[in-house]
């Protein structure tokens, strides 16, 4: 099939009714959350996984991923408004964008991230539709080896990529394959870490450990934040019109940006939408003629940070559904979604769930031109939902993350265990400790075991097997070299700068 064959196979399934009002639903939701900080992505999409085993997979995959992007758009609004980022990916907007605020061109930084979040998210779509074929194409030649390797090398960068300690993002990693082989071995029988509780012979759910990591955490640490910048300026439509100079300022800052997300955006554990918006700033710093701009309302300090964070929200799909190797904690826990629907990401999803993969595809084309929709006649609305206080959502979070964590199987043993999982992840938190390689650790540590034992089935018990296959070398080569650039980096003397 050719790629308008295949688009139109997307058009059909993205534009029912049932997916078009999931999708909406979805984007609208992501805008809510990414506005509002102290929510976050994670814990909206923690919070709505339990409805997904309800729906159809794809529209119930649309509207997943309709939170992931929509709050991309949305982090960006409180970042501006009050100094407070809505997502992790929107900080470094902060750093220009809550001085231009001050400076009276609220109106301007919110309709220029508006654009850049557009352009980014459909430069990334387009990577999407046109790689993701051949890129299946060529997995499908891949061993059991080969995956091992490549998953390996997700979970080294997962744990070496992070900002922080290294050696905590390992830990994270280790401390998530730990918690993913609890249960009962689908190969011997024999029962791991269940301590005699029938409730765990099937495992911790996903929603189980998203819920406890990611909406109990959240939830524990954002109760002492204070909003401390009063919104006081105002938006117009009026003064969201931008002049050509600040369109001409923010269009190449724009297309680099979506360049560096997307590329981010594809590589495995590569720390998704966070790490791209700062490079794509640090980028923007080192090529402008006027570096003392930026962190005093620099056009490009915001245009390019935002565009490279959408990029990559939307480019992160290619590895997870191609490969089936997630890029983020978001991705992994779409990957999850997908396992438990009976759907193994990777090469064949595109061959035998043709309608799956381009309708969400189209799907993330859709939504962005609803988000586009959404944001420019209601900016007004969405900037005065940074008005409710905080102590009114965290109530409502933590009820729904009972009711939700209770709906999966009907087990008040789940509801305790989020309970205490959520007191010990806000512990490690707490010292350090990284829940996003937690996540990819406990989602890929059971492919990766399955892999290993296969690739060893094969080989008669031959270690040699992970080195003789060259896709699977090339993967541990990287692992090695990454590790070691890595340890060497951390060892470089580090100089002092005056800079903040």
């Amino acid at each position: 099939m050719t790629v308008v064959d295949n688009l139109m196979v997307g058009l059909e399934t993205a534009l029912t009714f049932q997916n078009l009002i999931y999708c909406l639903i979805g984007v609208t939701v992501g805008m809510v959350v990414g506005v509002l900080p102290g929510i976050g992505h994670l814990t909206a999409i923690s919070l709505l996984l339990p409805l997904t085993f309800y729906a159809p997979v794809t529209a119930g995959l649309v509207m997943l991923a309709g939170i992931y992007y929509g709050a991309q758009y949305g982090g960006s609004i409180a970042s501006i408004m009050i100094n407070m980022p809505g997502t992790a990916s929107s900080a470094v907007i902060c750093l220009d964008g809550y001085p231009m605020t001050r400076q009276g061109k609220a109106g301007t930084a919110l309709i220029i991230t508006t654009i850049a979040s557009f352009v980014g998210s459909c430069i990334a779509i387009l990577l999407l539709i046109m790689l993701s074929p051949p890129l299946a194409r060529a997995a499908l030649s891949f061993h059991s080896a080969d995956y091992f390797s490549m998953m390996a090398l997700g979970l080294v960068a997962a744990g070496t990529l992070i900002q922080g300690s290294k050696f905590i993002g390992a830990a994270s990693v280790a401390v998530g394959l730990l918690l993913g082989i609890v249960g009962t071995d689908v190969s011997s029988g024999t029962m791991r870490f269940t301590f005699g509780a029938p409730q765990l012979f099937d495992g911790i759910s996903i929603v189980v450990i998203a819920m406890a990591f990611f909406g109990v955490t959240e939830v524990m640490t954002s109760i002492g934040r204070v909003r401390d910048h009063a919104l006081n300026a105002k938006v117009t439509l009026r003064s969201m019109m931008p002049s050509r100079k600040d369109l001409a300022e923010s269009r190449f800052p724009i297309l680099r940006g979506s360049a560096v997300g997307s590329a981010v955006g594809i590589l495995p554990g590569a720390g998704g939408g966070s790490m791209a918006a700062f490079m794509a700033y640090a980028v923007e710093k080192r090529l402008s003629r006027t570096p003392e701009k930026f962190g005093n309302g620099a056009i490009a300090g915001i245009s390019a940070p935002e565009a490279a964070n959408n990029a990559a929200a939307q480019s992160a799909f290619i590895p997870t559904l191609t490969l089936g190797i997630p890029g983020d904690a978001i991705m992994a826990l779409i990957l999850g979604a997908l396992l438990v629907h009976g759907i193994t990401p990777g090469p064949q999803v595109i061959a035998d769930s043709p309608e799956l993969f381009w309708g969400l595809a189209v799907s993330f084309l859709v939504g962005n031109f609803i988000l586009l929709i959404l944001n420019i006649p209601l900016m007004g609305v969405w900037v005065r939902l940074l008005r409710i206080p905080p102590t009114y959502l965290f109530p409502a979070i933590t009820l729904f993350i009972a009711v939700g964590v209770y709906s999966v199987a009907n087990i008040s043993f789940d509801v305790f265990l989020v309970a205490g999982l959520g007191l010990i992840a806000y512990i490690m938190v707490a010292f350090g400790f990284e829940p996003a390689p937690l996540l990819l650790g406990y989602v890929l540590g059971p492919l990766i075991e399955e892999n290993f034992r296969r690739a060893l089935l094969i080989s008669r018990g031959d270690f040699m097997i992970f080195v003789e296959r060259p896709i699977s070398a090339i993967f541990l080569v990287l692992s090695v070299l990454l590790v070691i650039w890595v340890v060497m980096g951390s060892r470089t003397p580090k100089t002092e700068t005056k800079e903040t």
